[in-house]
């Protein structure tokens, strides 16, 4: 059975940092591309940061939405099949429900076959 599961959100003050794992059990991550995506209340879904597969040939195997840019970094590591988001100088704004999703490339979010059932991230004083 295939499944992720993300781990690490909760409650931080406007500033702060938190990392976001995601795992994978019954399927190895390293030959998939990776995003992260949030969905806000009363907002859409919206990709967060991506990285490809470890067997791409891409110039730019890490992607990141412009309001996260400088603040967040993804990457892996593919001995613990596990994904992380660093999230740093985090902003009210970000608050959000957070989903690691595994597809074959970065991209829109119909690429992603695999979805976890996601960590709720409150930036809140």
């Amino acid at each position: 059975q295939f499944e992720l599961v993300e781990s690490g959100g909760g409650l931080v003050q406007p500033g702060g940092s938190l990392r976001l794992s995601c795992a994978a059990s019954g399927f190895t991550l390293e030959y998939y591309a990776i995003g992260w995506f949030r969905q806000a209340p009363g907002k859409e879904r919206e990709g967060v940061s991506c990285i490809a597969s470890s067997g791409s040939s891409t110039n730019y195997p890490e992607s990141y939405a412009d309001s996260v840019k400088g603040r967040f970094t993804i990457s892996r590591d593919n001995a613990k099949n596990t994904v992380y988001l660093q999230m740093n100088s985090l902003k009210p704004e970000d608050t959000a429900i957070y989903y690691c999703a595994a597809g074959s490339r970065c991209g829109s979010s119909w690429l992603y076959d695999y979805w976890g059932q996601g960590t709720q991230v409150t930036v809140s004083s």
